[in-house]
């Protein structure tokens, strides 16, 4: 059954609760919702209490304007508040970066699991390119053009364009292209062109687990490793064989191991 908290600015929230244990709460990255992390939360509840939810935007989960990074945070605290004022956090793609974010604001983490956040290069060209995607992307939205905006992600990360086009025909990912505008704003792609935050990065002392996949693009074990040697407390592993989409039974043996300690 769906539950419901209320964050700071009056937008309800939705999430699962499941299983037993030490909590921790599953942030989702560009395009997803609850669904996207439902087997590694039902794998991570048997050991855990776990928070599986919508950012808001998504799913069941509501939005009130203007965004603004720090109410995606007020909903992490809203989250973490509701299982009992601290829990650990993992974070996915864009996710990882917002659980970073939250976690250097302050709230209430023990423990952080940031998983392939996509940062990029500091390279000028790579911060061009960055902040030129994220123009088009954002333009292609305030257009509610959602479906240029996806097939311009999509060919920017690599896909080709004749295969971009079932992505952007999906009413699924139509329906949450707005919050691309959510996650350039978290990953700092318009401002910064979305390159590691080292102030942010060190501001984070609770230990902290980096993950990347052997068969992901090198640029994201590249980035895992750098902040890995940032934290004041991190440390790096590497999912063999798996890529930026490793399934929940690669994934979970190595979350739970960390939280578990």
């Amino acid at each position: 059954m769906t539950d419901f908290v209320t964050s700071a600015d009056g937008t309800r929230i939705a999430f699962d609760r499941l299983g037993e244990g030490p909590p921790v709460v599953l942030v989702s990255g560009m395009f997803c919702h609850r669904e996207s992390t439902r087997a590694l939360a039902e794998r991570l509840a048997h050991r855990f209490t776990v928070v599986n939810y919508d950012r808001r935007g998504r799913g069941e989960s509501g939005d009130t304007a203007p965004y603004d990074v720090a109410r995606e945070i007020e909903d992490l605290g809203a989250l973490i508040a509701a299982v009992g004022g601290r829990a650990a956090v993992y974070g996915h793609s864009s996710g990882a970066a917002l659980a970073l974010n939250a976690t250097a604001a302050g709230l209430p983490v023990p423990r952080l699991v940031l998983h392939e956040p996509p940062y990029g290069g500091d390279g000028e060209e790579e911060k061009r390119s960055a902040r030129e995607l994220a123009r088009n992307v954002l333009a292609a939205i305030a257009e509610d053009r959602r479906s240029d905006a996806i097939k311009v992600f999509m060919t920017a990360s690599g896909m080709p364009p004749e295969m971009a086009e079932g992505p952007a025909a999906d009413p699924g990912m139509l329906a949450v292209a707005s919050t691309m505008a959510y996650d350039f704003a978290v990953m700092g792609n318009a401002d910064t062109g979305g390159t590691i935050p080292e102030h942010l990065v060190r501001a984070v002392g609770v230990p902290t687990l980096m993950i990347a996949g052997g068969a992901s693009p090198g640029f994201f074990r590249e980035t895992a490793v750098r902040i890995a040697r940032l934290l004041p407390d991190g440390r790096y592993t590497e999912l063999e064989g798996q890529d930026h989409g490793a399934p929940a039974e690669a994934v979970e043996p190595v979350v739970a191991e960390f939280l578990a300690g």
